[in-house]
């Protein structure tokens, strides 16, 4: 089984207009409200792929049954560390040129008491798993810092992977080795001060996580495919030519593919194909839903990995 840890679920409020005029009257033509955040998109991922995951982080009481009736649903077990108040609420703006403009709310305040409450839960439960999945932002009240308190309790043998900003990245390398982190192409560029060109510069610019003892890179590179690399093989993996809907939601699918892969112990090359046909797959569903396991397997079928040479 994979355990997901979400430090900060969100409602996702995906609204879609004709076109988004800044000062203006905006007429919605559609709205979807759907009850997520990173880590819990991969539980739901992982499930939709046929495996088993378990998901546990904060929640807060005035939306927790919202998110334990979908959880439910797509068969994903749960266990959660409940705070008051209301989950916060992330506006994603989609016009008719499939441009998407994000609002993302802080939410409520998470208590030292509440913080110390996951990391015991983690502590109590994660040596069962085989991989731990700790992505997202954290909620006001949380520190960086916190991505490292989590993650340093998971017994060694635990895979971890690891898709967060920044800082919390930093804080959760500083904390235990980390099996695979997921940044997207801006997020490569903020972690390592350069601008990126090629697929061998990504590859490059990785080193910097592996230098820091992260074991994989997978690098989302949104319709162009994603980037794996180890530091000794690297490959490419180009995205099949879709119709998107909304991007929301894509790189949670590509890690929930990419737990699957490793559960099953395939190698690179199919992990970043897996990865590929999931994100791809993501895209073609609206607002914030993720890929159907039928179209996952269409698009799979269309994608192939290769190795990058320098």
């Amino acid at each position: 089984m994979i355990l997901t840890i979400c430090p900060n679920p969100s409602i996702d409020c995906t609204i879609e207009l004709d076109s988004l005029n800044v000062g203006k009257l905006n007429r919605v033509d559609k709205k979807v409200e759907t009850y997520s955040g990173k880590a819990l998109n991969v539980a739901m991922g992982v499930a939709r792929l046929g495996e088993k995951s378990y998901a546990t982080g904060f929640m807060f009481d005035a939306h927790a049954r919202l998110f334990e009736q979908v959880l439910d649903k797509e068969g994903v077990k749960h266990d959660f560390v409940y705070n008051t108040g209301s989950a916060r609420t992330n506006y994603k703006i989609i016009d008719k040129r499939a441009m998407l403009t994000e609002i993302n709310d802080k939410g409520e305040s998470v208590s030292k008491l509440k913080q110390t409450e996951l990391i015991d839960k983690v502590k109590e439960i994660s040596g069962d798993y085989e991989i731990a999945v700790m992505s997202g932002s954290l909620p006001k009240g949380v520190e960086p810092s916190f991505y490292g308190k989590v993650l340093s309790v998971i017994p060694s043998h635990v895979k971890v992977i690891v898709d967060t900003e920044k800082y919390n990245m930093l804080s959760a390398l500083d904390s235990r080795e980390v099996f695979m982190v997921k940044p997207n192409l801006r997020e490569l560029e903020e972690f390592t001060g350069k601008s990126i060109h090629s697929l061998q510069e990504m590859v490059s610019a990785s080193k910097k996580y592996l230098d820091r003892g992260v074991k994989h890179v997978l690098i989302s590179l949104g319709s162009e495919g994603a980037v794996l690399t180890d530091g000794s093989d690297s490959y490419f993996c180009k995205s099949a030519s879709v119709a998107v809907n909304s991007t929301v939601g894509a790189g949670d699918s590509m890690v929930a593919a990419t737990c699957v892969g490793i559960e099953k112990g395939v190698p690179m090359q199919e992990i970043l194909r897996m990865a590929t046909a999931a994100g791809t797959a993501a895209v073609t569903t609206s607002g914030t839903n993720l890929f159907y396991r039928d179209k996952y397997k269409e698009i799979y079928s269309k994608v192939y990995s290769e190795k990058i040479y320098f």
